[in-house]
């Protein structure tokens, strides 16, 4: 639990990101079949991946000048958008989806920002 509580504010609400996107998964699997499952996954890599590219773009720039910082935040946000479009892009290539477990899973995870405002234990 200590270690829990030594992870950066962004390593918290990644690993609950990745945590609710396994547990979608899982629920997909065990109350649907395989396809929800694996559309469950395309829709939690639709938000763990531009996250984590966020996340790497914004945290490279900790402790530097405000100037810097607020630049890499724009660029990282950017970078997002266009690597989440260009999933659902990739996403909508496959015919054989189940398009409530892909917007389930990605909506879901989308909630850990909510909560990390609302909960904020360091």
């Amino acid at each position: 639990m200590k270690k829990l509580r030594k992870l950066s504010v962004v390593s918290k609400v990644l690993l609950g990101q990745a945590a609710i996107v396994l547990f979608a998964v899982i629920c997909f699997y065990i109350f649907g079949n395989e396809l929800s499952a694996k559309s469950a996954i395309y829709g939690g890599l639709a938000v763990l991946i531009p996250n984590f590219y966020f996340a790497q773009k914004v945290g490279k720039h900790k402790g530097q000048e405000a100037r810097k910082v607020v630049r890499s935040f724009y660029a990282g946000e950017s970078g997002k958008l266009i690597i989440t479009a260009a999933i659902f892009a990739m996403i909508f290539q496959d015919p054989n989806i189940d398009i409530f477990a892909v917007l389930m899973t990605y909506v879901s995870a989308l909630t850990v920002f909510w909560f990390a405002l609302l909960v904020r234990i360091y």
